[in-house]
């Protein structure tokens, strides 16, 4: 073996031997315990960032450590690559996305490669190959047909400039981020999928089903499902249409879970788009325009909450259901048409935000629930205002004092003895609408035809192919002007049609990729017998961003195609790791824009707790801001490259680092001097490898006291490094390694037999403990030392077992004091009883130096611990 560790050369032989023995393909085996863990599919976005090193190692080392205790694991990879990513890239560099995305997935599948990841390629996907998401458009055609899937019209955001629809999150003050355009809301047909009908499933698995998932994340389901138990309830109307009718049969429905407060209706809100608010705009140009202007901007639950709220009296007049009482109608900017009914009751005396409304508008406020003890202020809102747990109905006629449920149950009876209301739960959830109106993505399967319509494109004729070599140019979505895709037969009649231009949400593609790993290459079947032996999943391993969305749409997914007769599974993960966020120190400097250094481009000042104190750009001597630690960004100029990292010092290093440097669910602070540190501890093992070196024959067992303790002390930092495994603390498991290594390098066998039978049996240990974080450098030194040939090789050698017969000890140190002062050690048997500890004392050297000639009046001791003499 060479005597200097060169990471480039043992990382490339190790990489070329895994490769010609087409090492980590798998197979369905039946004989074998399956464990399928998988890392959330990247987007290709151009490189891998170190992000992605720290996730796909946490996957690693769980593959590799469970792939050496037997079981059948699965590890795969692939592309979510379709997406808008791709199409402003096109935009900026004048490429068809198809072309820039699949440059981009050779690139980082190399980068994968070089870090030695235990992946099967050959289950490799990419959602943007035909063959894959012909699978989507079957699955939404089948959607269709059970009515889960179904076409509405839908209000989007508009940008004119680019002839295209913006995500809520691509307009900024009510422009386009791209364009600056101002953004109009236009409402277009568009295919939504009904997740609503199965929010109570979806709601009762998170508690049932999901006990391998953090709790936070399961928290951020449920909020997001959100379940609630309420009235929804009509304030009564005559007001009319251009047609003579009464809007909605004379009725404004809205959804509370407030009923209790009912008696305190001071106003009502309507959302700009509901009809009551066009109708009374028709004669009110300065309504007309605040609605316009509400109408900008984005509409999620969000984006309003952070909004002032803002308001202007409609002029127009609803009945209370109760009290027959006239109710002053307001439109409002915090109203959400998309959420219940686009309308909701005003009770400023005990909603926060109505009450800041009523304060700002100069609206009447009536208190109508008592807390005891408590006084209201009516300029300022107290957060018992709200409580209705130890709240009692005030001021309420017939309905007063009564407690929160009570109160409900009344007025609820009430309400539906008038028929204008009744009990009602309602959910946060809304159905997903999975129409884009974008190129570079799924196309849905549908026909226009002028004489029956939307058609579905017949599964025969599936997949429909997206072109891959159109180049968008902003001018909105390139499809509309291919006419060799748009011109088709309408499969009903034969007449001329047209292909429908919208793709689908990319959330799509990722809602069921894990399940076509099991069965990558089954063109007859979206899944088949792989689905049934892998899922589901036995370890997720993602970020907390997709917390939310993409996890529920996989659980949906999921649960369609088990009512589809496709999967026999409900839930498709059964525990889930969100890591942490690798971050780094952020350096700026504002003039006319935002400038991020460097930090090489820094002289930086630091304390002695390697806290900045100051830093000034080198170029010009001036200083510059320190941001604090924040998320690796290539706009925030600290990043740190993989590929470079991985040239310097190599993959193992990059690996060791993630690892131990932070428990995988916690963020990890970037620090170069860890990182050097990682490198030479593997050039410790290097060096500690070539002082052993391979062994001439088989060594004597270790039966010297010597290499029992040696022995005692590797398998008792093995007994914990296993338990560490099992629980995925990779980072205590590498301070694990460092101290099996730091054992070995101290020992001294003085000459007794089995010394080298210990070392080399703490060595194989080590070596197999550190192998999942660090596969190439303990796979070069396994061959090396010749315990493949007594092993076999290391992807597949037995994980080392814990010998407890190695744990026990013939002779236990104790701690020995002279009147409370520390003076020493002795040894005594493991069985010694307290007489026979107290002798041993007494007649050490240690004692006699120390007690002057004094006669022992005194003798405590602490088992397993300490002897104290007393004289």
């Amino acid at each position: 073996m060479d005597d200097k560790y060169n990471h480039l050369a043992v990382e490339k032989a190790a990489q070329d031997e895994w490769t010609a023995r087409d090492a980590y393909r798998v197979t369905e085996d039946t004989r074998k315990k399956k464990f399928y863990a998988c890392s959330m599919l990247p987007y290709p976005s151009g490189k891998l960032h170190m992000g992605h090193v720290r996730n796909y190692t946490i996957n690693d080392m769980l593959t590799r450590y469970l792939r050496m205790n037997g079981y059948n694991v699965l590890m795969p990879m692939g592309w979510d690559a379709f997406g808008l990513p791709a199409e402003n890239a096109a935009l900026k560099n004048g490429v068809p996305p198809a072309k820039w995305t699949y440059e981009n997935i050779a690139y980082m599948k190399s980068q994968m490669q070089a870090m030695g990841l235990a992946i099967d390629w050959s289950r490799e996907i990419a959602t943007c190959d035909p063959a894959y998401y012909k699978w989507n458009q079957w699955l939404f055609l089948k959607m269709l047909e059970k009515g889960i899937a179904y076409r509405k019209t839908q209000v989007v955001n508009w940008d004119p400039v680019d002839q295209t629809v913006l995500a809520n999150e691509q307009v900024i003050d009510g422009k386009g981020w791209r364009t600056g355009a101002v953004v109009e809301k236009r409402e277009i047909p568009g295919y939504y999928l009904k997740i609503t009908e199965y929010a109570q499933e979806l709601l009762d698995f998170v508690q049932k089903d999901l006990g391998g998932w953090p709790e936070r994340v399961k928290l951020m389901q449920e909020n997001w499902i959100g379940r609630s138990e309420g009235v929804r309830f009509a304030f009564t109307h005559d007001i009319r249409g251009d047609d003579g009718q009464l809007i909605g049969d004379g009725r404004m429905y809205v959804f509370t879970t407030r009923a209790d407060t009912i008696m305190g209706v001071t106003f009502a809100a309507v959302a700009p788009e509901h009809p009551l608010a066009t109708q009374a705009a028709k004669g009110n140009p300065k309504l007309a325009a605040f609605i316009e202007e509400c109408k900008k901007g984005g509409t999620t639950e969000a984006e309003l909450a952070l909004k002032e709220k803002e308001g202007m009296p409609a002029g127009l007049k609803v009945t209370h259901p109760l009290t027959g009482e006239p109710v002053d109608l307001w439109v409002g900017n915090y109203v959400l048409m998309g959420y219940g009914d686009g309308a909701v009751m005003g009770v400023p005396g005990h909603d926060e935000r109505d009450f800041a409304f009523a304060l700002k508008y100069g609206l009447p406020i009536i208190q109508v629930v008592h807390v005891d003890g408590q006084a209201y202020d009516y300029k300022r809102w107290q957060e018992w205002y709200a409580d209705k747990e130890n709240g009692v109905t005030i001021n309420s006629d017939i309905f007063s004092g009564f407690n929160y449920k009570d109160a409900v149950n009344a007025v609820a009876h009430h309400l539906q003895q008038k028929g204008l209301g009744e009990k009602k739960t309602t959910w946060r959830l809304r159905d997903w609408g999975v129409s884009r109106q974008r190129y570079w993505g799924t196309p849905i399967p549908i026909i226009h035809c002028e004489e029956h319509g939307a058609v579905p494109v017949p599964e025969k004729d599936l997949p429909v192919v997206l072109p891959q070599d159109c180049v968008p140019d902003g001018s909105g979505n390139p499809l509309n002007r291919r006419e060799d895709f748009l011109a088709c037969t309408c499969p009903v009649c034969g007449k001329p049609a047209r292909r429908e231009t919208d793709t689908m949400d990319t959330f799509v593609d990722s809602s069921w990729y894990f399940m076509r790993y099991c069965d990558p290459r089954d063109a007859e079947k979206m899944v088949a017998a792989g689905t049934d032996y892998w899922m589901p999943m036995d370890q997720y391993i993602g970020g907390i961003e997709h917390a939310i969305l993409h996890l529920l749409y996989a659980r949906f997914w999921t649960k369609v195609m088990r009512d589809l007769g496709l999967v026999k599974i409900a839930e498709p993960f059964t525990r889930l790791l969100t890591q942490g966020m690798v971050l780094n120190e952020a350096f700026s400097r504002t003039t006319t824009g935002k400038q991020y250094f460097w930090q090489h481009e820094l002289d930086i000042e630091r304390d002695e707790h390697a806290k900045v104190i100051s830093a000034k750009a080198k170029a010009d001597g001036q200083p510059v801001t320190y941001e604090g630690w924040t998320t690796m960004s290539k706009s925030k100029n600290n990043g740190v490259d993989p590929q470079d990292l991985i040239e310097k010092y190599g993959a193992d290093t990059a690996r060791l680092y993630t690892m131990f440097t932070a428990p995988p669910e916690a963020t990890l602070e970037w620090n170069d001097a860890a990182l050097e540190g990682s490198y030479r501890f593997l050039r410790r093992i290097w060096n500690f490898a070539l002082k052993l070196g391979p062994a001439a024959a088989a060594p004597a067992a270790a039966s010297g006291k010597l290499a029992q303790a040696l022995r005692r002390e590797v398998h008792m930092v093995l007994r914990q490094v296993d338990y560490d495994y099992q629980r995925m603390q990779y980072n205590t498991v590498v301070s694990g390694a460092m101290k099996m290594l730091n054992a070995l390098e101290d020992f001294k066998g003085n000459g007794e037999p089995g010394a080298d039978a210990a070392l080399r049996e703490g060595f194989a240990i080590l070596l197999r403990v550190l192998y999942p974080a660090t596969p190439h450098v303990t796979h070069a030194l396994w061959k090396e030392l010749g315990y493949a040939a007594a092993l076999g090789d290391l992807l597949d050698a037995p994980w080392p077992k814990v010998d407890e017969g190695a744990l026990k000890q013939d002779e236990v140190e104790l701690v020995l004091q002279v009147n409370g002062k520390h003076r020493g050690a002795i040894l005594v048997p493991a069985g010694a009883d307290k007489s026979e500890i107290e002798k041993i004392a007494l007649a050490s050297e240690s004692f006699q130096k120390f007690a002057g000639g004094a006669t022992a009046k005194k003798v405590i001791v602490v088992p397993g611990r300490l002897v104290n003499v007393v004289v």
